[in-house]
């Protein structure tokens, strides 16, 4: 009988693998959460054109590597 294989093939994600995988993901949802938090903030405020856009990225930019930090450190223990 063939023995049975885990879902992470031979041996389970490497301490690294998992951090890397833990920001990666949930700094991909802050970044997502901010792009629509920090474009209607600037919206509300009168920002258009280019103004807009950099006020827009500076959100998306900050939410996404916060969330991503402290969840990574989580998945890693």
């Amino acid at each position: 009988m063939p023995v049975a294989v885990g879902p992470y093939g031979q041996s389970p994600p490497s301490y690294f693998h998992r951090l890397k995988m833990g920001f990666v993901v949930d700094c991909v949802v802050g970044m997502a959460a901010g792009a629509l938090s920090g474009a209607f903030s600037c919206l509300r405020m009168g920002m258009r054109g280019q103004e807009l856009m950099g006020g827009s990225e500076k959100t998306v930019m900050q939410r996404g590597t916060t969330s991503g930090r402290f969840p990574a450190m989580g998945m890693g223990i």
